[in-house]
């Protein structure tokens, strides 16, 4: 006589969407937008749209960095998702340097 033993409840995959961050100015908080390409119903032609949506960050992302993005339980009235890792940094351009000194 052989025990089984339960079957372990495999925990689903979390949605996770890589896109740039187009805001920092919140604590702990990021805006990320994601880019995807769906084709037009009518005329077939490819199409980019955009989807922004609230993250919270625990890692420190910056504007226009790469980060990727994983779906979590609700953690206040916009954010769904947290950052789970900064893909690449973002490049400070000229006229971003100049601003930043200015302060």
């Amino acid at each position: 006589m052989e025990q089984q033993q339960p079957a372990k409840a495999a925990t689903p995959r979390r949605n996770e969407q890589v896109g740039i961050v187009v805001s920092a100015k919140m604590t702990k908080s990021v805006v990320v937008a994601v880019e995807r390409m769906v084709q037009h119903a009518v005329y077939r032609k490819t199409i980019r749209r955009t989807s922004t949506f609230m993250a919270h960050d625990e890692k420190g992302a910056k504007k226009g960095d790469t980060v990727r993005i994983v779906e979590t339980r609700p953690l206040s009235k916009l954010k769904r998702w947290r950052v789970e890792e900064i893909v690449s940094r973002a490049t400070l351009r000229e006229d971003d340097a100049v601003a930043s000194d200015k302060v």
